[in-house]
């Protein structure tokens, strides 16, 4: 099982004069450490439920091109995108200028995006949630496109594309990566089963994340996708300084359900701290666990 590392809090000792030297520190400590991938949230404002809105939050793709000059091997991403943020045929440009950049490490983690307050705020419409998810689907149906042979035309109910033309193409092929977030069984999983090549489950302990792919094997089988070719991933609230070895009797587990990669977050106020200790400890029994792959 591999480690990754999302960085969700830029309320930092030394304030926003701070968050360049400390952002790049902790994703050099993970690196170093051996974590496969960084991420960084997509939002304008913090989340409530975390921290006051009002507290830090930088633009996402921003900071991710920031990070490409400062790492050599990590893949980097947003966990996740929100559909409503941008239009699909930016995203993909913006997604495969990353690509290129970073050599070849970028990942489209996207999502049906929930967080009303900053789009009500910043003035970006909202439409109710089955509107959001044909815009997600669209979404998909274009990245792809644009990152194929096909320079055509796109035509969907919300987007239409007289050209979808993306030069230079992202480096890894066929495309970058591309993750959804989310457990919905009748929608998000469906969307994950025709479009994704990784799923990212939220830690609900091993009978619901169970229960959670076995709803997306479901949907594969409904359309004759391969569910082995889906990477499965998870992200845990767990703090694992507390107890390392009854994390990793959890995680140990998840990877008996299939599931290769567990996101822990770096939290403030030392996030380099943090993920030099955790990775430290983690990295090298995580490696260690049978791979339950199915």
């Amino acid at each position: 099982m591999q480690l990754a590392v999302h960085f969700p809090d830029f309320t930092l000792p030394g304030g926003s004069a701070s968050i360049p030297t400390v952002l790049a520190a902790t994703a050099r400590a993970a690196e170093a450490a051996g974590v496969t991938t960084f991420t960084l949230m997509d939002h304008w404002f913090q989340m409530e439920a975390h921290a006051p809105a009002s507290d830090p939050m930088l633009e996402g793709y921003t900071s991710l091109g920031f990070l490409a000059g400062q790492t050599e091997r990590m893949q980097l991403g947003l966990l996740v995108t929100g559909v409503t943020y941008r239009p699909p045929g930016f995203l993909a440009k913006i997604v495969a200028t990353l690509d290129v950049l970073s050599g070849g490490r970028a990942m489209l983690g996207i999502g049906a995006a929930w967080y009303e307050k900053e789009h009500r705020a910043l003035g970006v419409p909202f439409p109710p949630i089955t509107e959001r998810f044909t815009r997600l689907e669209e979404s998909l149906q274009v990245v792809r496109q644009m990152w194929s042979d096909n320079d055509g035309p796109y035509q969907g109910r919300h987007y239409q594309l007289l050209e979808t033309l993306c030069s230079p193409r992202p480096i890894q092929v066929p495309h970058p990566p591309i993750l959804i977030g989310g457990g919905g069984e009748k929608k998000t999983l469906a969307l994950v089963a025709k479009y994704a090549d990784a799923t990212n489950l939220f830690d609900l302990g091993p009978d619901q994340v169970a229960h959670k792919l076995d709803v997306l094997r479901g949907h594969c089988d409904a359309i004759g996708r391969d569910y082995a070719t889906i990477e499965k991933t998870v992200i845990s609230g767990i703090d694992p300084r507390n107890d390392y070895d009854g994390f990793l009797a959890l995680l140990e587990r998840y990877a008996k359900l299939g599931i290769t990669k567990v996101w822990t977050s770096a939290l403030a106020p030392d996030p380099v701290g943090y993920v030099s200790a955790v990775a430290g400890e983690l990295v090298p029994r995580l490696a260690e666990l049978p791979d339950g792959s199915r």
